[in-house]
């Protein structure tokens, strides 16, 4: 299943039963839940974080927004925050098996039924800008709800991307987008006499004024206190932490400190885990020292491939290249079974029955083990990475240097196991593209080809950690057999590519 989350920002925080109702019109359509609710009344403002498949997605923002639309009129709102409409903001974020494509055209399909049925006004931005002047929320809502009725329909760069090319009288205008997750995040400094301080430290934590790039920010006045309100847009390069520390850097040099932070909406635990090991100095914190994670990967179901695909595309670098080229092995080896097994008990194939029956069960066994290689593969790279943390000087530098070489010759051989695997389905797709059931000659080539490019890419992962190993002779082994690997893997590949395309072209 595709999933996407959506955080629409709702011009309301001050009467509870407008909330609701627009809470409930979202969670009203099958298949969504909805995962957090946050409202200000300082802000007047209300974040609703929802997530849905992604055929869901749009029905349900559009629901919210059309509730939205009902119960909030803009003439009369009064709040800290920034705002052009009813329904301010409308961001997609990818999630579990959808990509920022997926986000950018559920954008758009939204921003077209909000124009055309609500006939609100939508400028598109983020990922899903039309333009590049339309990217940053901030430049598309300058001059908010009250500048927008004045140029929209008379100042051609204000023309919507959707909907009238006018303001709506009450609801205003929407901005709807595609964008990665965003940590919303307020540092308090005190009283309301400290508003100009907040104004300051927000100036020069704010990547548009030459501070942190990945990071917006405002001062404000909310519920009597100072506020440095920020969104963090990209946390793996600009963390929690490093704009805390540099929000506390610049109010103490104006003579103020922090008194409380908070968090609008969800953020992920790995932001938190991250400021808890910089806090209290724990550089080798890692996910899997946190107990909750190991309790979670043992009581979960095999990871499905949709799952995988999303680890893959992640930040970190595992599981990469050398799971993957297992991955496509594993894949290799299941249509070679495919068609032993389509092959096995009809009369046209009588005098391979034997030998297709043998093929279907190593195919399956090499399958099975290559599967296990997809795990493996990762697990080798931690090795390596935990090698090259230990202590560089004193006594324990020779133990760092033999647990480098012992790690990387372990990176060198599963990948090596998996050329020797994806070698061998290659010569069962051959076999299969000569003997086996003609109606599934274009698996037998499918096979051919995964199992070719599986093991040149698992031949990669052995050369290149063969050239950090110190040990020249047991990686001059390594490298000597995967490359007699490459060659014959090669050669069985060509051997049943040149049958299949000779059959069906």
């Amino acid at each position: 299943m595709k999933l996407v989350e959506c955080v629409p920002n709702f011009s309301e925080g001050r009467r509870p039963e407008v909330i609701a109702a627009i809470r409930d019109a979202i969670a009203a359509v099958a298949g969504v839940t909805v995962l957090d609710v946050s409202s200000d009344s300082s802000h007047n403002r209300t974040v609703v974080t929802f997530v849905a498949p992604r055929e869901a997605a749009v029905a349900a923002a559009f629901g919210g927004i059309a509730k939205a639309s009902e119960l909030i009129d803009l003439t009369t709102h009064e709040g800290e925050h920034p705002r052009i409409g009813a329904t301010d903001v409308v961001p997609f974020i990818p999630l579990h098996g959808s990509t920022m494509d997926d986000c950018v055209h559920l954008a758009q399909q939204l921003g077209r039924r909000i124009g055309d049925e609500l006939g609100i006004p939508v400028f598109l931005y983020e990922r899903a800008a039309s333009r590049p002047e339309r990217t940053n929320l901030v430049d598309v809502r300058r001059g908010g709800f009250e500048l927008a009725g004045t140029e929209l329909g008379t100042n051609p760069e204000r023309v919507p991307d959707y909907g009238p090319n006018a303001i709506h009288p009450t609801a205003g205008a929407t901005i709807v987008g595609a964008r990665p997750f965003l940590v919303a995040y307020n540092v308090y400094l005190g009283g309301a006499e400290n508003i100009q301080v907040a104004k300051e430290v927000a100036k020069a934590v704010r990547g548009s004024s030459g501070g942190l790039r990945h990071v917006k920010g405002l001062g404000l006045e909310v519920d009597g206190q100072a506020q440095v309100s920020m969104n963090l847009v990209d946390t793996d390069q600009t963390p929690l932490h490093r704009a805390y520390d540099m929000v506390q850097m610049e109010a103490e040099a104006r003579g103020v400190s922090p008194t409380r932070s908070e968090l609008v909406g969800l953020v992920p635990e790995k932001v938190l885990f991250e400021t808890a090991a910089r806090h209290i100095r724990l550089p080798d914190f890692s996910a899997d020292m946190v107990l909750e994670n190991k309790v979670r990967e043992a009581a979960a179901p095999d990871e499905s491939l949709a799952d995988f695909v999303a680890s893959v595309a992640g930040s970190s670098p595992v599981p990469g290249g050398g799971s993957v080229a297992a991955l496509a092995g594993q894949l290799g080896a299941a249509l070679a079974q495919m068609v032993a097994g389509l092959t096995v008990g009809r009369k046209k194939y009588a005098d391979a029955e034997g030998e297709m029956q043998e093929i279907a069960h190593v195919a399956k066994a090499l399958a099975d083990r290559l599967s296990a290689l997809v795990q493996e593969d990762a697990d080798a790279y931690g090795l390596v990475s935990a090698a090259y943390k230990l202590p560089k000087d004193g006594e324990h530098a020779d133990e760092r240097e033999v647990a480098i070489q012992e790690a990387l010759r372990k990176a060198a051989e599963v990948p090596l196991e998996t050329a020797r695997a994806c070698s061998d389905v290659a010569k069962l797709a051959a076999t299969c593209a000569s003997k086996g059931n003609v109606n599934t000659l274009s698996d037998s080539g499918v096979a051919a080809l995964l199992a070719e490019a599986a093991c040149r890419g698992a031949a990669y992962n052995v050369w290149i950690n063969v050239a950090s190993m110190s040990d020249r002779a047991a990686g001059e082994a390594l490298t000597i057999e995967v490359d007699a690997l490459v060659d014959a893997t090669r050669a069985s590949a060509r051997a049943a590519t040149t049958h299949v395309e000779a059959a069906i072209r």
